[in-house]
């Protein structure tokens, strides 16, 4: 806590009263920060800071770099910019040496103004010559990582494009016709994508794992042994892998594809706590994996698990690397479920897209569009492509949204005059040659087919388990779904000598959360919290003496709720 004296002798602060200066001491906040720890993060609600002691540094992503673009003394302000503009933080504050920082919260900054209305005057002035250091930071040209050249309805640009937006990496597309794709490739290019990288690389149609390799991205594991191997980077892998990491357990995190699963996919979501205008879920999911990279986690990406040893807790990834570990948390989420229609499969990617992305607004600009599906994901996709597309129908299979969409959405569509709503109607044939240019729509309360001339088509019908590479020691319900806690005894495949925990697989140490989990509420929410719970789950057994682990299970009369919790 400041003490008055400390305060007056504070350039911004010395011609304050004693009353003035009485009620900053019990109110103002006393932040101590080692080397390299961060006071404020860019993009974080405003504050005003006043180095106290120490040295800090204001630090702002450029390019997808962190530079390093101011220095705070003692005495010196931070933070007079967003606080005079009612903006978030335009840059974060981070210790260049061990350091005191004095934090004054917008409401405290107020009251203090009401007292002393000249303080308002000198941040305001202050903030006027930050703003110059802040427009010549951001001037910068913004620098591709990377250039990706194709065709835009390729399906392979679809994937690269998807894969790059998904993992935070800058690139720029270009058609293969343009000046400058010509100029970088020699216009030979006869298979898509071609990605040229800053030293002049080229990757003719490579992997994506190649790309993320080039990329700099992880995609081997640094050691052989973990304390957790959490399976499947979505909203509930990463909140696990926050959790864990944040403990000390050594943790990996193993994502075939690209962070965020299949929330990383949607456009908007309304209805998460603590975003009152909604987020997105590729914002949702880089936020979570940037918190789990820096606290420790490890993040694989383009690696599939191709084998889980129950016994021996072992995680086998395609490519032959062999993880052991001390504890498994599956978090591989859902797939989205395919159209049963004849030679569709033809157009995936050039034309028709499983699930619906805000990377995808460049395939639907100017054009009309058609989606299936009536739940919150087709919901949310039609608004956001309303801004984009000429036209957007919405294709449903039932007989309204009521019973499948949530109201605000049904609410939000209707005041959209771009987006009309087919009840009863179901796509029952696609033509194209390589690109998809028709459908057939059928109405179910006439029995007419119609023809509708379409380039693109999102497909947003529900999901399903993709659960048939576990063990059968692992089991699941009818659906394929995995089985926990109390309904694993009922599935009759627990050997343990005690009850098994409410996130607990029928393998020991082995835990199932998110979507992938039998009777899961199907919900951002509620899979972030099983991320959480799953590992209070995973310290629970770590901590278990090894023969309560391996003993086999003797029912003996009903358990308590203390016993179902703990060994």
């Amino acid at each position: 806590m400041f003490t008055v004296d400390e305060l007056s002798t504070l350039p911004l602060l010395s011609g304050l009263g004693e009353k003035e200066l009485e009620y900053l001491a019990g109110a103002v906040e006393d932040l101590h920060a080692v080397p390299g720890e961060y006071v404020a993060h860019e993009g974080d609600g405003r504050f005003l800071a006043i180095v106290v002691e120490g040295e800090t540094e204001l630090t702002k992503l450029v390019n997808g770099v962190e530079q390093v673009i101011a220095v705070r003394h003692p005495g010196e302000v931070g933070g007079e910019v967003p606080m005079t503009l009612g903006t978030p933080l335009p840059a974060s504050m981070r210790a260049v040496e061990s350091s005191r920082v004095l934090k004054m919260t917008v409401d405290v900054y107020h009251t203090l103004v009401a007292m002393a209305p000249q303080i308002s005057t000198i941040v305001g002035t202050a903030a006027l010559e930050r703003m110059e250091m802040l427009t010549t930071a951001t001037a910068q040209p913004l620098e591709p990582a990377i250039f990706v050249i194709g065709p835009r309805l390729d399906q392979g640009i679809h994937s690269c494009d998807a894969f790059l937006h998904r993992n935070r990496i800058s690139y720029h597309r270009l058609d293969p016709d343009d000046p400058a794709a010509i100029a970088l490739t020699g216009g030979a290019a006869t298979r898509y994508p071609v990605v040229v990288l800053r030293d002049g690389t080229q990757l003719v149609a490579p992997t994506m794992r190649a790309v993320a390799t080039a990329v700099g991205l992880t995609v081997k594991p640094s050691r052989a042994h973990y304390d957790v191997v959490i399976v499947g980077g979505g909203p509930a892998g990463l909140t696990a892998a926050v959790n864990a990491a944040s403990e000390g357990l050594q943790t990996a995190v193993i994502e075939s594809f690209a962070p965020g699963g299949q929330a990383g996919t949607s456009t908007r979501i309304e209805n998460y706590t603590g975003f009152p205008f909604g987020v997105s879920g590729d914002e949702l999911a880089s936020r979570a994996l940037q918190q789990a990279s820096r606290l420790g986690a490890e993040i694989l990406v383009t690696r599939r698990v191709v084998g889980i040893d129950p016994i021996g807790m072992t995680v086998t990834l395609d490519g032959g690397d062999i993880l052991h570990t001390k504890s498994i948390v599956l978090a591989t989420g859902v797939e989205w479920r395919r159209l049963d229609i004849d030679g569709i499969d033809r157009f995936v990617g050039s034309g028709v897209y499983y699930g619906a992305a805000r990377s995808d607004a460049g395939l639907v600009q100017g054009i009309d569009l058609y989606l299936i599906g009536a739940g919150n994901s087709a919901g949310q996709a039609a608004v956001f492509f309303s801004g984009h597309a000429r036209s957007v129908t919405l294709l449903v299979r039932g007989e309204s949204l009521a019973d499948t969409m949530s109201h605000y959405l049904i609410e939000q569509i209707a005041t959209k005059a771009n987006i009309r709503v087919e009840t009863r109607s179901e796509v029952v044939a696609a033509y194209g040659d390589e690109l998809l240019v028709a459908i057939d729509v059928v109405d179910r309360r006439t029995g007419s087919t119609s023809r509708r001339d379409a380039t693109a088509l999102f497909v947003l019908i529900g999901a399903e388990a993709a659960t048939d590479w576990l063990p059968p020691d692992i089991a699941r319900d009818e659906h394929g779904f995995v089985v926990t806690g109390p309904d694993v005894l009922g599935a009759g495949q627990w050997t343990g000598d005690r009850r098994p925990y409410a996130l607990e697989t029928s393998a020991r140490g082995i835990f199932a959360i998110g979507d992938i989990r039998s009777g899961s509420v199907k919900r951002v929410a509620a899979s972030v919290g099983e991320g959480g719970m799953a590992i209070a789950f995973v310290h629970g057994y770590l901590q278990l003496p090894a023969g309560v682990a391996s003993r086999p299970f003797r029912p003996s009369g009903r358990k308590g709720d203390a016993e179902v919790r703990a060994a």
